[in-house]
């Protein structure tokens, strides 16, 4: 008898962990093309069963087909994104035509349509629950964004869209990748890093040693345009060599140049919005958002590029006299840093001494996830995830009753594309008896043997964010998989996470943490407070630059397929988008420009990438809820997950917010929160 496909296969590890020792890189295009044969013909069997249409029978059925593709794509799209090789690469590129085949495939079942449209049409008539009646409206939706009620032309012409579209994304997150590691600056002598500690130049050199450099020092690029190293690179010379590398990425000719992917991305969208009747891309997004309309999210944005560009003149005033005159775009962020540090009256640089990142995680992120939730975290190194610098914690609830296992991912390699992100290995789902597996990946750079890493604030606060989407994950307790953790609406999602942000430099947490890593000291009181006061002071080039980049989504996405197959030259359009809106300037560019913008070309924020701050308006106000309520208490936990992280998409997500915080939440928290003086309307 032949062995069953490992990929397939059910893990006998603990809550499903797969057991990734045993699956070659092989065993995947077997693993999803006999996957997919088997839900297809689950959802052959729904389709054309005799039955008339029941919750049951079909929604229900549906949602629950499909396990071993769940399963493999579990594994695969958890190797693909933090260690990637050029087999992984090869395969993914053929299952996302596979893929997006598939569903459509599904969608377009005119049989399997029918039950959905007969059930939804007599929704009201059905006695569902909330979760029941969301999930229905959810496969109704779904089928007919899919292109389920247009004619056969149509629906042709659907299938050719999704499977490009696919192709396309899919190459232009591994165009990113590449091109960031050919990217990367390598310095010649060492005087030119002066500015950076010892560990970071130690670490810029094993690099270039890793990248085959006999002599000198490698910065690699960060997947944002500014980069970290800016704001410490005391060499002026050194840091335009770094900031021009990171602007010019994926425009430079090359082979990695994504420019022409764009194009035809963004004509496919709006084309694909055309057959379903939207005006654009824009409005085919937002339509399943938590925002009420394109327009809604455009007013919103120019109210804050109004007052974030008023007030980023005020700082460029202030760090002109403190420079003694003009600077560059490639220095913004240096005397940015100098700024911070002369406004705090204190040193900030021995800040990172403190946040060790061991310690941090279980006397920090793990201690205030118990404080609030009742969690405790026990390290498992008898399992083994899928890299070796990966490790495995078990999670148990207040009664000591296991509820998953939690993965940190925490170093940046060649083989992992850059940012943070949170994924499920294994979703939760109540009905299926599934509990959940989640990893946190981030891009620290390693530290040599016996060196600590340490953390500066933005890596503490990334930390403490992508956390924040774990626990979404880990206390999820609905029914259904597609309801599970952070299958939320987009413009939702971050909302949980930007909530545990605020527990990085809370009193009671940074005090159980912080520590000096080789005194063991705790942190001096007033090193803590100026901590808390300069993170609390955003920048308004932070909030321009983000600004610049979601104004340039929705540029992008606001064509039709007409404006859109009229546009020749990328670098032309973004720079007419940002100056139509207001917003940016050649000092201060976009977060991410569009050749490497990797989140609405490569991921799921198309149309989207808003919604950072479009849900830090709940998460300023939640902020000011936990305050208002004592803090860090375990009845505020409670409240927070029973009204949020344990319910997933089985309700309303902006009226549970309102349930909780007792009203409708209000703008006016994030703008004082951001420094942001205009009046809310």
């Amino acid at each position: 008898m032949m062995s069953p496909n490992p990929v397939l296969a059910h893990s006998d590890l603990p809550y499903g962990l797969p057991d990734f020792a045993s699956i070659a890189d092989e065993d995947f295009l077997p693993a999803f093309t006999a996957a997919m044969a088997t839900q297809l013909a689950e959802v052959e069997a729904i389709a054309r069963s005799a039955q008339p249409p029941t919750f049951a029978n079909t929604i229900e059925a549906l949602e629950f087909s499909g396990r071993d593709l769940d399963r493999a794509a579990g594994v695969f799209y958890n190797l693909v994104g933090p260690d990637a090789n050029p087999a992984r690469n090869e395969i993914s590129q053929q299952l996302s035509t596979m893929t997006a085949d598939h569903a459509n495939t599904i969608a377009m079942n005119p049989a399997l349509f029918a039950r959905i449209s007969e059930l939804h049409g007599t929704a009201d008539e059905l006695g569902l629950t909330e979760p029941q009646r969301r999930l229905l409206d959810r496969h109704y939706r779904d089928a007919v964004r899919a292109g389920a009620g247009l004619g056969a032309d149509e629906q042709a012409q659907m299938r050719e869209i999704s499977a490009r579209l696919a192709y396309l994304t899919t190459t232009f997150s591994q165009y990113v990748l590449d091109e960031a590691n050919d990217s990367a600056v390598l310095v010649d002598d060492a005087a030119q890093l002066d500015g950076l500690s010892a560990a970071a130049i130690a670490a810029a050199r094993r690099a270039a040693a890793d990248a085959g450099h006999a002599d000198g020092y490698l910065l690699t690029l960060e997947l944002p345009t500014s980069q970290s190293v800016l704001t410490e690179l005391a060499d002026p010379h050194t840091r335009a060599r770094v900031f021009d590398a990171s602007m010019a990425r994926c425009a430079r000719g090359n082979d990695f140049d994504t420019t022409a992917i764009i194009l035809e991305i963004v004509t496919l969208r709006a084309r694909r919005a055309r057959l379903l009747g939207y005006h654009d891309h824009a409005d085919y997004i937002i339509a399943e958002q938590t925002a009420p309309s394109p327009g809604a999210v455009d007013d919103f944005l120019a109210e804050l590029n109004t007052a974030a560009m008023s007030a980023g003149g005020r700082e460029l005033t202030r760090l002109t006299e403190l420079a003694g005159g003009p600077i560059g775009a490639a220095d913004l962020t240096y005397w940015l840093g100098r700024d911070q540090r002369a406004r705090a009256g204190i040193d900030l640089d021995g800040f990172a001494g403190y946040c060790e990142l061991d310690t941090v995680l279980t006397r920090g992120v793990f201690y205030a996830a118990n404080r609030l939730y009742g969690l405790r975290f026990t390290e498992r190194p008898d399992l083994r995830a899928y890299h070796p610098d990966v490790r495995v914690w078990e999670v148990f609830d207040e009664h000591g009753v296991g509820i998953g296992l939690f993965l940190g991912d925490f170093y940046a390699r060649p083989s992992k594309r850059g940012g943070a992100w949170m994924n499920n290995i294994v979703g939760q789902s109540a009905a299926l008896r599934t509990r959940p597996v989640i990893v946190n990946v981030l891009n620290l750079t390693k530290p040599g043997a016996g060196e600590p890493c340490l953390l500066s604030t933005d890596q503490l606060t990334t930390l403490f964010h992508e956390f924040g989407h774990a626990l979404h994950g880990l206390l999820s307790t609905v029914d259904y998989p597609s309801q599970s953790g952070t299958s939320v609406p987009r413009d939702f999602v971050e909302f949980p996470s930007q909530v545990n942000e605020m527990w990085a430099l809370h009193p009671d947490v940074l005090g159980n943490y912080a520590r000096h890593h080789q005194t063991g000291e705790p942190i001096p009181a007033e090193l803590a407070d100026a901590a808390r006061a300069a993170a609390g002071a955003e920048s308004a080039h932070g909030t321009i630059e983000y600004l610049a980049a979601a104004t340039l989504d929705l540029a992008w996405h606001r064509l039709t397929e007409e404006q859109a197959a009229a546009v020749t030259d990328v670098a032309d359009f973004e720079a007419q988008a940002l100056r139509s809106a207001g917003i940016g300037s050649e000092l201060i560019p976009p977060r991410y420009r569009t050749a490497y913008f990797n989140h609405i070309f490569g991921g799921g924020y198309s149309a989207g990438y808003y919604s950072y701050i479009w849900s830090e308006v709940l998460d300023a106000e939640t902020e000011q809820w936990f305050l208002a309520e004592g803090g860090l208490l375990r009845d505020n936990g409670r409240r927070f997950a029973d009204s949020t992280l344990s319910r997933g998409d089985s309700v309303e997500p902006i009226a549970a917010h309102a349930e909780l915080i007792g009203r409708p939440a209000q703008i006016d928290p994030l703008l004082r929160r951001r420094g942001l003086a205009v009046t809310s309307s």
